[in-house]
C-alpha cells in the first residue's frame, strides 16, 4: 500500500470558501499547510491507534492521580516544573480530563507515543472538519473511511460531561470560550469548539482573552457579567505569569485561586498541567522501573500487568538525565518541559560521551550553549531525555515540488475515548511548518 494518495486536483481550487471559512490558516507563514493529499493507514493500524491511545490515556490518568495524592510540592516544582501557584488547583481531582492529543510515531519497530498535549491541543478543525470535507469530495467515505469520523459528536459530548459536573457544583451551564484574539489558528480552533458546544444545546459565547477582567477572591467578568465556566486555549504556563497592566494583579494566579475555591470551572481542568509537563513522561517511566517498590512504600502496586504491558509496548524510556543513553550509546531526544511545536527539542543521534554533553546535571543547558534569541525561552528550560524511535519517511507533493518528510500521527483522546487523527509530515522534529494531510483507512 502506498502511504500517500494524492487525487488529481488543482490545489488552489480545493480550498474554497467552505473550507477557508472554518480554516483560514490553511496556508501559514505564506506557505502551504493543509494539503489535498491523504495519509493512508491500514485497518489494523487504525485499530491499533484506537486501542493504544486509550491505553496510554489510562496510564496517564493513573499516574496523574498518583501525583495528585502522593507526590510532594517539591517534586511538582523541581521535577515537573510547575509554578507554586499552580499546585493547589492542580491537586483537585476532577472526573474528566477534556481534550488531549497524543503524538505517535509509526515504524516497522512498532508504534510509540512520544508525548501528550493534555493542556491546549489544537489542529481540531483539520481533523474533525477538513478530513471529512476532502474525503467526501475526492474519495468514497464508505470504502475509505476517515480516522476522525464522529469526532464532532465526541467533542460535543466532552462539553456536556464537563458542564454536567460543573452544574452540580453550582456553576450553571453557560460556557465562555476564550483565547488571544490575534492568533488566527487559536481563534478558529476555539470557535470550532464553541460550535460543538452549541450543537449540544449548551449556551456558549466567545470573549477575547484580552477583554476578560478578574476581581481577586470574587470572580472572572466580561462587561460586568460573571463567568462561571471557561474554556481557554491559552497555556497555563503562560497565564500564570500574566499581569494586568492597569491593576498589577497576577491574573492567572487569581484565576487558579478561583478554580481552587470552586468559583469557576476550567476546561481543560487545572489538573492537566501536571501531565502537560514533559517531566511527567519521565515520572511515568521512573514509576514503571520501580513498580514493585511501590508495594513496600504505599501498600499497593501502581501498575497492574495490563498497565506494564502498555508501557512496554507504547511508551519510550524517558529520564531526567541523559546519562542512561551515554552509557548505552542509544540515540535520544532532549525535550524542554514546556516545549511546543518542536521548540525546545534537540535530537542526539550520534554517540558521544558525557564529557561532551551540553547538559548540566539538572538537565538544563549550560550557559555557553544557550543562545540569547527568541528561542531561548524553550532552549533554556530543564529537559527530559527520551529514547529515539525511528520515524517513517514519506513523500508528498507540494507547490514547491515533492517533499520527503517524516510522518507524525497525532491522536485525539476525549475524556478517555479515541476521537480522531491529525497526520502531519515534516522534519524529524515536527514543527509549525509541517504539512497536514487527512488520515484515511485503506487496505
Amino acid at each position: 500500500m502506498s502511504r500517500i494518495y494524492t487525487p488529481e486536483v488543482n490545489g488552489e481550487k480545493v480550498f474554497d470558501s467552505e473550507i477557508t471559512g472554518v480554516i483560514p490558516y490553511y496556508r501559514m507563514y505564506g506557505a502551504q499547510y493543509c494539503l489535498p493529499s491523504f495519509v493512508q493507514y491500514t485497518s489494523c493500524e487504525a485499530e491499533k491507534l484506537r486501542s493504544a491511545s486509550q491505553a496510554v490515556h489510562r496510564i496517564y490518568t493513573k499516574v496523574l492521580r498518583f501525583a495528585q495524592m502522593y507526590l510532594p510540592d517539591s517534586y511538582l516544582i523541581g521535577q515537573l516544573g510547575l509554578e507554586p501557584a499552580m499546585i493547589p488547583a492542580a491537586r483537585i481531582a476532577l472526573p474528566f480530563t477534556g481534550i488531549e492529543r497524543q503524538d505517535w510515531i509509526m515504524s516497522e519497530q512498532g508504534i510509540r507515543c512520544i508525548e501528550n498535549n493534555t493542556e491546549t491541543p489544537s489542529g481540531i478543525p483539520e481533523a474533525a472538519f477538513l478530513e471529512r470535507v476532502l474525503l467526501s469530495r475526492y474519495m468514497n467515505p464508505q470504502h475509505t473511511p476517515g480516522l476522525s469520523a464522529g469526532m464532532d459528536a465526541l467533542l460535543s459530548r466532552v462539553f456536556v460531561e464537563a458542564v454536567d459536573f460543573f452544574e452540580k457544583e453550582g456553576l450553571g451551564r453557560a460556557v465562555t470560550f476564550t483565547c488571544p484574539e490575534g492568533i488566527i489558528e487559536d481563534l478558529h480552533n476555539t470557535q470550532y469548539l464553541l460550535q460543538r458546544c452549541e450543537e449540544a444545546g449548551l449556551q456558549a459565547k466567545f470573549v477575547p482573552l484580552e477583554e476578560l477582567r478578574i476581581i481577586p477572591e470574587q470572580g472572572l467578568y466580561h462587561n460586568g457579567e460573571q463567568i462561571s465556566i471557561l474554556y481557554r486555549l491559552y497555556p497555563l504556563e503562560f497565564l500564570v505569569h500574566d499581569r494586568d497592566e492597569t491593576s498589577g494583579v497576577l491574573v492567572g494566579q487569581e484565576l487558579l485561586r478561583l478554580a481552587e475555591q470552586g468559583k469557576i470551572g476550567l476546561i481543560n481542568p487545572p489538573q492537566n498541567i501536571i501531565s502537560q509537563s514533559k517531566g511527567f513522561m519521565a515520572t511515568i517511566w521512573s514509576l514503571y522501573e520501580r513498580n514493585e517498590l511501590t508495594r513496600d512504600y504505599l501498600g499497593f502496586t501502581l501498575f497492574d500487568e495490563e498497565d506494564v504491558q502498555a508501557i512496554e509496548d507504547y511508551l519510550l524510556p524517558t529520564y531526567f538525565t541523559p546519562e542512561p543513553f551515554f552509557r548505552s550509546g542509544i540515540p535520544f531526544a532532549a525535550k524542554g518541559y514546556w516545549g511546543r511545536e518542536g521548540k525546545g527539542t534537540v535530537l542526539h543521534d550520534k554517540e558521544y560521551s558525557a564529557d561532551e554533553s551540553p547538559y548540566l546535571p539538572d538537565g538544563t543547558v549550560s550557559a555557553e550553549t544557550t543562545e540569547e534569541d527568541e528561542s531561548s525561552y524553550y532552549d533554556s528550560q530543564p529537559k527530559i531525555f527520551q529514547k529515539l524511535h525511528p520515524m517513517m519517511q514519506v513523500t508528498v507533493p507540494t507547490e514547491k515540488g515533492d517533499y520527503a518528510g517524516y510522518l507524525l500521527t497525532g491522536v485525539y483522546v476525549l475524556n478517555g475515548r479515541y476521537a480522531g487523527v491529525l497526520s502531519r509530515i515534516g522534519a524529524k522534529v515536527t514543527g509549525d511548518m509541517a504539512y497536514y494531510c487527512p488520515a484515511v483507512v485503506k487496505d
